[in-house]
């Protein structure tokens, strides 16, 4: 199972029966980015607050990780039969023709004027039944939408494996080229310290006893403890990317170990001269692969 980005995108337009001479048109679009945890947004027409809730179950049921926007879209042009209050209008009228007999007075009655009343103009709503019919639709329409999300997912997640998997080469080959230079750092390391040792001590020193603690010291500046460590780390990295399954907050706890063992490895090796500059390329490159692993993890599910 590979792993998956949680960028993705999907969107259906569907026309669902509304009537004997009318049908109502919604479009529903699924767009998914990173986030620490499952955030699920929904922009719904009013009304449909059961729908809401089953949406959001259907999701939990599918997803793990990510921003989630659900937009629901509904085209009433087709669901409404425009009309006019008859009583209304026929009132006005009749006490305009009233009115004009009484005070004897010429004018003719505005259209205009009676269809802008409050309540005049009045619209043949389906009700309840388009709602439960476009409910019903949609969650029909779900179950296929989410996998074309989680499908758009897939393939950003096999984008995003391929990234990682070079950085990890390019990591694990820095690692073995600084185990190939330990030896002589460490050759080098020693003789420095006993030639500053030497210096401080003067003509008359116990050469025993700084051998003693250029031993001691040199064990403290071993880096080799790192370097299995980060081998270590680079093989459970590749082992998670094949899993997957969920793999993006483990994935980025070992990138801060691994950052954690570059850091140490650098602070080890500084000052030592020729091929301990080596070692110091190899520890910052290291880390800026590190840096653009843990970018690219952000977006792993």
């Amino acid at each position: 199972m590979a792993i998956s980005s949680m960028t993705g995108f999907a969107r259906v337009q569907v026309s669902v029966p509304s009537g004997a001479e009318s049908q109502m048109s919604y479009t529903l679009t699924i767009k998914s980015v990173n986030h620490r945890f499952l955030d699920l947004q929904f922009r719904l027409p009013s009304g449909l607050d059961g729908l809401e809730m089953e949406l959001r179950r259907l999701l939990k049921e599918n997803l793990t990780r990510g921003h989630v926007d659900v937009t629901l879209s509904v085209d009433r042009s087709s669901q409404t039969k425009a009309g006019y209050n008859r009583e209304l209008v026929g009132g006005y009228l009749a006490a305009f023709d009233a009115a004009r007999r009484e005070h004897r007075i010429q004018g003719e009655p505005d259209l205009n004027v009676a269809l802008r009343l409050p309540g005049a103009l009045q619209s043949e709503d389906r009700g309840s039944d388009d709602l439960t019919a476009l409910a019903n639709s949609v969650l029909e329409q779900m179950v296929p939408l989410v996998e074309q999300l989680k499908a758009m997912r897939a393939r950003e997640g096999q984008a995003l494996e391929a990234i990682l998997r070079g950085t990890l080469g390019r990591l694990a080959a820095a690692t073995a080229s600084v185990a190939e230079l330990r030896p002589e750092i460490e050759q080098r390391y020693q003789e420095r310290l006993a030639q500053r040792l030497a210096a401080v001590a003067g003509p008359e020193f116990n050469q025993q006893r700084v051998l003693e603690e250029v031993a001691v010291l040199v064990e403290r500046s071993d880096i080799s403890e790192e370097l299995a460590r980060m081998t270590t780390h680079i093989e459970h990295f590749r082992e998670l990317l094949s899993a997957g399954n969920d793999a993006g907050k483990k994935l980025d706890f070992l990138l801060q170990e691994m950052n954690r063992e570059a850091n140490t490895l650098l602070s080890k090796t500084g000052g030592v001269s020729g091929k301990g500059m080596r070692v110091t390329e190899l520890g910052l490159a290291m880390k800026a692969e590190i840096e653009k692993a843990r970018e690219q993890v952000q977006n792993v599910e």
